[in-house]
Formats: structure tokens, C-alpha cells, sequence
């Protein structure tokens, strides 16, 4: 359909040439007149003598609607030009996503495997990142930054001992009342001792503590860090020539494997003294009797295996917790999910970690 008022359509060389004063007022008029228009190949505004931001939307819907491929736009004026091309950016802009087909199990499978792949990929080029930034600290002792560590360890350490020690101690008395359960049927009450020694110290408090570091202090890297990219903080550093692996990551990695160990032995005290409190009343073993029986069950490499894991759990916590931080997207949903992916990916990691621990103590015969 045309309308000499306001357009023309050429068939025979497939041209739209527009007429007159496209503006609000008349943008009812333009877009009855448009109403059906077949798909031009050129545009042609010579004749044009305005238009505005809503009659240009209107013309470009239009345009849409009727199928038209690439168009070639020809006799615009700059001013009109220019106005035509800002609302084709925004139209561009809003324009409805293409839906992309459901991929199967097998597709999705795959597309998770990609994704764990190059998650694991970059861990594992910021570990080594951050060992060459340790190492630099080491070598050069005046790069290190005190007043940094000293506040991360407070935060990481100091101010983690009382829920550690609350939950390590609640542990040792569950492992206790449960051992005991079934102790007592067999008239063996004092080899709970013996239990709850070698377990508490070689497993479960390396794991319990590491998790709760893993949920507080992980989590905790990654919002701090996130934060601090979402206001351009990180990039205020850089710009004043210092490295953020030096001022942000290598402060709290060194924090933490610091840290966790002195946890990791509060625990393990925490846990024992649990055991020793609820043995008295459930099993009739004296304060006296536990702390012998103790003695000649707990050998010092179990003490010396827990210990021997807590470095290493914060290590990759703290790599894993800075990483997310520094890569996070720039809006507060993106630091969010990526506070609680840490603690997921934390908590797996240390998992694994404990169990490559357990075959290689294994074969050590430790």
C-alpha cells in the first residue's frame, strides 16, 4: 500500500521513497499508510523534509514486518541519518534473542564437561600465579606487605577459634555417644578413646575445620574481592602501577595456610575435650583413665597427618575463594553467585583433596 502523502514504493526498482514531515503528530497518519507495505530494497529520503525519533521507530518496524532484507538508505540528510541509525541501534538492541534449540543429555553433558574444563583450567593457571606471587614475597621479603597479613590473619584466624572450637568439641562428643553406643555392647567402652583420638585428629577435624574455613573465610575473599572489582578498586591499583597479586591475593593465601594449621589444632583439642566430657557420664571412663588410655593410643603422626593437610585444604581454598573474587562480573548478582559457588567448589576440593591424602598416606603405610 502507498501513500503519496508520506512515502512512495517503486516497484519496478524496489525503492521506498519517502515524502514530507515524519514527526509525532502525523504518526498515526504514517503508520495506516504503512500498513501492508511489501519489502523495499532501498530506502530513498530525498524528499524528506523531517523526521523524528517515534516516526523513524515506526518506519524501521514497519520495515521489519514486511520481510526487507539489507537495505541500502540513500538521499538522508546527516541530522536525519543520524537519528534513523540511533533507533535502529536501540530497536537492535531489544530485539527478542533467537530461541537456540534444547541440546540433549548427551549435549548437555558435554557442555558441562567444557565448562568444568576451563573452570579447572583457570584455577589452575591462577595457582601457579599466585605460587610465582609467594614466592616473590619470600625472595623479597620488603615487597611483603605486614600490616595486610596481620589484619587477614585476625579475620581468617583469631576471630575463627570460638565457632571452630564450638562445633570440633560438639563433633568429638558425637563421635563419642556414637562409638560408645556400640562399645558397650562388647564390654570395649575404652577403646572409644582410641576412636575418637585417631579420627578426630587425622580426619575429622582437618575436615570439619577446613569446611567452616571454606564457608566463612572463602566466601568472604570472594566478596571482599568482588566488592572491590565491582567499584574499580582493583583497577585503581593497577593504575597506581601495584600488582593486585601482591596487595589482594598473596596477603590472604599466606593468611590462611598460616591460619588453618593453628585451627586444625584447636580441634583437635576441642574435639578430644568433647570425648573426654561426655565419657565420663555415658561410658564410666574417668578424666584420669581417658587421658592415659590417650596417651597409648594417640601416636603423635596421626597429630602430625591432620596437621600436614591444613596448609595444603588452604591453599586451594584461599586460590579458589581470591580467584572468584578477581574474575567476578561486574554486578552484585554476579559477586553473589560467585560467593556461593566458592564455597561448593571449597568444600569439593577439599574432599578430594582428603581422599588423595588418604591413598597416599596408604601406601606410605602411615
Amino acid at each position: 500500500m502507498a501513500d503519496a502523502t508520506w512515502f512512495s514504493l517503486d516497484t519496478g526498482s524496489s525503492t521506498l521513497r519517502l515524502s514530507g514531515t515524519w514527526r509525532m503528530p502525523h504518526l498515526a497518519a504514517i503508520e495506516t499508510a504503512l500498513d501492508g507495505l511489501a519489502a523495499p530494497m532501498i530506502v530513498d529520503g530525498r524528499a524528506l523534509t523531517e523526521i523524528d525519533s517515534a516516526a523513524a521507530l515506526v518506519l524501521l518496524r514497519a520495515l521489519q514486518r514486511s520481510g526487507a532484507g539489507t537495505l541500502s538508505w540513500v538521499g538522508f540528510s546527516e541530522v536525519s541519518t543520524r537519528i534513523v541509525d540511533q533507533v535502529r541501534a536501540q530497536l537492535d538492541a531489544t530485539a527478542t534473542p533467537v530461541a537456540m534449540p534444547s541440546r540433549g543429555l548427551l549435549g548437555r553433558i558435554g557442555q558441562h564437561a567444557i565448562e568444568l574444563g576451563e573452570l579447572l583450567h583457570g584455577h589452575l593457571n591462577f595457582l601457579g600465579a599466585t605460587v610465582l606471587g609467594l614466592g616473590e614475597a619470600i625472595a623479597h621479603p620488603r615487597r611483603a606487605r605486614p600490616r595486610e597479613l596481620t589484619v587477614q590473619l585476625e579475620q581468617v584466624g583469631l576471630n575463627a577459634i570460638p565457632v571452630v572450637a564450638l562445633v570440633t568439641m560438639l563433633i568429638g562428643v558425637v563421635i563419642a555417644y556414637l562409638l560408645g553406643l556400640q562399645a558397650e555392647k562388647y564390654g570395649a567402652n575404652i577403646f572409644v578413646v582410641d576412636g575418637v583420638g585417631i579420627g578426630a585428629t587425622r580426619e575429622f577435624a582437618p575436615i570439619i575445620v577446613a569446611v567452616i574455613v571454606a564457608g566463612r573465610s572463602g566466601a568472604a575473599f570472594t566478596a571482599q574481592l568482588g566488592s572491590m572489582r565491582l567499584t574499580e578498586e582493583i583497577d585503581a591499583i593497577r593504575t597506581l602501577g601495584l600488582s593486585p597479586m601482591q596487595v589482594l591475593v598473596v596477603p590472604r593465601v599466606l593468611a590462611l595456610m598460616i591460619a588453618l594449621p593453628l585451627l586444625v589444632f584447636v580441634g583437635d583439642v576441642a574435639s578430644l575435650t568433647g570425648a573426654l566430657t561426655i565419657a565420663g557420664p555415658m561410658l564410666d571412663i574417668a578424666p584420669p583413665a581417658f587421658l592415659a588410655r590417650l596417651r597409648e593410643a594417640l601416636d603423635v603422626r596421626h597429630v602430625f597427618v591432620g596437621l600436614v593437610k591444613a596448609p595444603i585444604f588452604a591453599l586451594f581454598i584461599a586460590v579458589i575463594g581470591t580467584r572468584m573474587g578477581m574474575t567476578v562480573g561486574r554486578d552484585t548478582r554476579a559477586v553473589g553467585a560467585a560467593t556461593t559457588s566458592t564455597v561448593v567448589q571449597s568444600i569439593v576440593a577439599v574432599i578430594l583433596l582428603d581422599a588423595a591424602f588418604a591413598i597416599l598416606m596408604q601406601a606410605l603405610d602411615w
